[in-house]
This record gives structure tokens, C-alpha cells and sequence, in this order.
């Protein structure tokens, strides 16, 4: 119980909670009333507290369709680690354990065309961990395990630049929404910040104690936040280099990191919880429970479907508002893979969010897409188990 007087129910002042003092008490207080044949015990603070209906609180998830595979694409010769669309949505590039860069045409990808690589980039000599595409220039950043970080010219299809200073591979690798610099994490346990045009590093972001697994970057502060394997994340000043706050609720290691295009808040993954933060100021907003595996891509479009994807190959798919799981699923491995190879290394939405690329440990590409078929009718939520689930949360004290 919350404390609340074991008294009959009190005939509450319409919708404000506060008891009516019964007929008679004058203006005494209520716990002189009580004294005097009110009948109600009161604590002798005199204060009824009343407690609040978990059951008014359920937020109601929005519909989303269901998901399912269209397409597998079996190019690289290794674990398909990273993906990145480019800003016109016409292409995407991923890269792998066999360290090149792929750069599939979209659109042929998800008929599988024969023809829907349109290039492989060389020059890695360690699995690729990082990819980004500029918003404003014609290059796609790349980082991976050999400490490496390249600026490729997709004009000519070389490196143009190497931003060199990383002591250990690069685990994650994002370009700032609105300045020239690009944000590198990895195994030092640092995140660094550099000038995208001199290749100098602008700042070392140092605090972590373990990984820097995943990063965001946005145009407000703090402009960027970071995962690790230490389980924390941080939300740093990008103007001073400084971390403004460190936020300490997971257990696990922090390997996924997305926002959404549509509010301010962020999304981090770790094998014991998805979490949901605003963005501002690192609030802790809500838990997403139910994904029991090591979490190593998210990714949400602008419909609010978040999908967390695991280790194991397990497949999430959440309502951004509410936190409901609307579809668990599990990707299916290649034939003649072993059953260890089921596992996502890194997955994104298409920039209109209507399809969905993931990563795989089987070597493949695959591209899924909404269930056209499915309707409200075919698909209902399944409001008792949502219900259920929302009350024994709110009843867990942490």
C-alpha cells in the first residue's frame, strides 16, 4: 500500500482527490475530527493519500503493421558488420568482416537484380565497423578495426583522407547533423571528434572506461552521446569537449544508440533493457522490457517502429510511444549456415521507412518490409497482455 488510511472509501470533492471533511467538523483539522466520532482513522498527519489507478496510466499503442522478409542479398564474404543509406536514398552501403565497402543501388536491391551492387570499395585491412554518408559532400566515411578512419570520394571512388589517431579499432562512426566534423568511438574507450576538412581531431571525448560501442549525434546539445561497454552512457558539450552528464541505469553494455527524426528524445539498447531518455538533459523516460539477448543494432523510422535487433537474431519490433512490442520475430540463417550464425550485427530504416535493412552473421544482406496484407483486423494489438504487462510494471518498485 502507499501509506493510505485503511479507512472506508471517503466521498471524494469530485475529481481532485482530496477528502471531505464529514458533516460537523467545522474547520477543524482531520485528525481532530477523527478524534471527535468522525469515524475515519487518519494518520496523524492528517493526510489521506490516495492512490493512483495503475490501470489509468496504460498508454495506448499505436498499430503498426507487421514485418517480413523480402529480400536477402549474399555479396560479402564475411560478417556484414555496418550499413549506412545515402542522404538520397538511392543507394546504401555496407561493410564487412571481408573488409570492403558494398554500395548496392536500392531499388534493384529489393527486386534482387542481378545488377544491384553497383561497386566495392578496398583499402581495409580489418572488418569495416563504421559507415556514413555526407549530407553536403559527395563522400562516405568508413572506419573499422584497424584504427583506421577513410573519407572516401564516391566521385572517384578513392580515399581522399585518413583521419589518423585512434590507438585500437573503431567501433562507431557518425557525421554531425549540421557541422563538418565526424565523431569516431572504439576500443580506446574514447570517443573523437574531428575537423571533417583539416583532419585534425578537434576533441577527445575521454570518460569511458571500457568501448565506445555507439554514438549519436544531433544539432542541439548535448550534440553528442555516447554507448559503451562499460555501461554507461554520456552526453558531452561538443563546444567544450566536457561531459555534461553520465547516465548509470543499465547493467549491460551499451551497444545501440537511435533517435527519431520526430522528438527529442533517444533510445539505448543493452542486453538487459531498451531504455527510452529525453534528449535534452538525459531524463530517464521509460523502460522497453521484454528483448532477453544482447542488443546489438536499433533503429526507428519515422512511424515510431523501432526495431531492436540481437546477437542471437532475434528481431523486436516496438511502438516508439508507448514501448509496446507489437512483433517479436527471429531472422532465418542462409542455407548450409550453422545455427551460431543467426545473429544482426547492424540494421537501418531506408529514409522513407519502409524498408528495413539488417546485417548478418551469415554473410547476407536482408532487406524487409511491411506486411501489406495485415490490417487492424489481422493484426489486432492484444490489449489484455499489453494491459497485464503495464500493471506488474508499475508494481515493480525498480
Amino acid at each position: 500500500g502507499g501509506g493510505g488510511a485503511s479507512a472506508p472509501a471517503a466521498p471524494s470533492t469530485g475529481g481532485d482527490g482530496g477528502a471531505v471533511a464529514p458533516a460537523g467538523a467545522g474547520g477543524r483539522s482531520s485528525s481532530a475530527s477523527s478524534a471527535s466520532g468522525g469515524g475515519r482513522k487518519v494518520r496523524s498527519g492528517g493526510i489521506l493519500v490516495e492512490r493512483k489507478d495503475s490501470s489509468s496510466n496504460i498508454p495506448t499503442p499505436a498499430w503498426h503493421a507487421p514485418w517480413k522478409l523480402s529480400t536477402v542479398i549474399s555479396s560479402h564474404l564475411g560478417w556484414v558488420r555496418s550499413v549506412a543509406f545515402d542522404p538520397t536514398n538511392e543507394m546504401f552501403a555496407t561493410g564487412g568482416g571481408d573488409r570492403v565497402i558494398k554500395i548496392f543501388d536500392l531499388a534493384k536491391a529489393c527486386v534482387a537484380a542481378p545488377d544491384a551492387l553497383k561497386i566495392t570499395l578496398t583499402g581495409h585491412i580489418s572488418p569495416v565497423r563504421g559507415l556514413a554518408f555526407s549530407d553536403r559532400h559527395p563522400y562516405l566515411f568508413s572506419g573499422g578495426e584497424d584504427k583506421m578512419v577513410k573519407c572516401w570520394d564516391l566521385e572517384t571512388n578513392q580515399v581522399i583522407r585518413h583521419y589518423h589517431g585512434h590507438l585500437s579499432g573503431v567501433f562507431a562512426l557518425k557525421l554531425h547533423p549540421t557541422l563538418d566534423v565526424l565523431v569516431t568511438g572504439g576500443r580506446d574507450a574514447v570517443a573523437r571528434v574531428w575537423d571533417m576538412r583539416t583532419k585534425h581531431q578537434v576533441h577527445c571525448l575521454t570518460g569511458h572506461d571500457n568501448t565506445v560501442g555507439a554514438i549519436l549525434t544531433k544539432g542541439t546539445d548535448p550534440q553528442i552521446i555516447t554507448g559503451s561497454y562499460d555501461s554507461t552512457i554520456k552526453l558531452w558539450d561538443l563546444a567544450a569537449g566536457k561531459c555534461m552528464t553520465t547516465l548509470t541505469h543499465h547493467k549491460k553494455s551499451v551497444r545501440a544508440l537511435c533517435q527519431p527524426s520526430f522528438e527529442n528524445t533517444f533510445l539505448s539498447g543493452a542486453a538487459d533493457n531498451l531504455k527510452k531518455w529525453v534528449g535534452a538533459d538525459g531524463r530517464f523516460i521509460k523502460n522497453f522490457s521484454g528483448h532477453r539477448a544482447v542488443i546489438n543494432a536499433l533503429a526507428v523510422n519515422d512511424d515510431g517502429v523501432v526495431l531492436s535487433a540481437a546477437d542471437d537474431g532475434t528481431m523486436n519490433f516496438w511502438d516508439y510511444g508507448s514501448g509496446h512490442c507489437f512483433q517479436t520475430s527471429a531472422t532465418v540463417a542462409q542455407p548450409g549456415s550453422l545455427d551460431a550464425e543467426n545473429g544482426i550485427f547492424a540494421a537501418e530504416f531506408d529514409l522513407t521507412g519502409t524498408r528495413l535493412v539488417t546485417c548478418e552473421a551469415d554473410k547476407t544482406i536482408k532487406i524487409w518490409k511491411e506486411d501489406e496484407g495485415a490490417s487492424e483486423l489481422t493484426h489486432p494489438v492484444d490489449m489484455a497482455a499489453w494491459r497485464k504487462k503495464c500493471i506488474a510494471e508499475a508494481k515493480r518498485r525498480y
